[in-house]
């Protein structure tokens, strides 16, 4: 290999674990998801350049199963979407604060 590469040389055998723990520091210490958001205008060439994704609230019954996940994955797709395609995307999250309480009375 060329003594000259700009890039640096990767491990054979990774530390995966490592790795996600440094990148998710870094992410965390920049406030990377955060800047996803407020670094896109909310207006762009005049029009609303904002899409809010309000997902519900988290499932309060029963164990976690695959269904959880899919439902998870399905919705984050399409937030995920409207940022790549540079839209401002907000997401608020939901939370059931009557439903379930009522229910449970009756």
């Amino acid at each position: 290999m060329a003594k000259n590469n700009i890039y640096p040389i990767t491990d054979a055998n990774p530390d995966f674990s490592r790795l996600e723990e440094k990148i998710q520091k870094y992410w965390h210490d920049n406030n990377i998801f955060k800047q996803s958001v407020e670094n896109r205008s909310a207006k762009k060439e005049e029009k609303n350049n904002e899409y809010v994704f309000y997902d519900g609230p988290p499932f309060a019954n029963g164990l976690p199963h695959y269904g959880h996940l899919l439902t998870g994955f399905v919705k984050d797709i399409f937030a995920r979407y409207q940022t790549q395609i540079g839209k401002r995307t907000e997401r608020k999250f939901g939370w059931d604060t009557h439903g379930l309480p009522v229910e449970m009375e009756t």
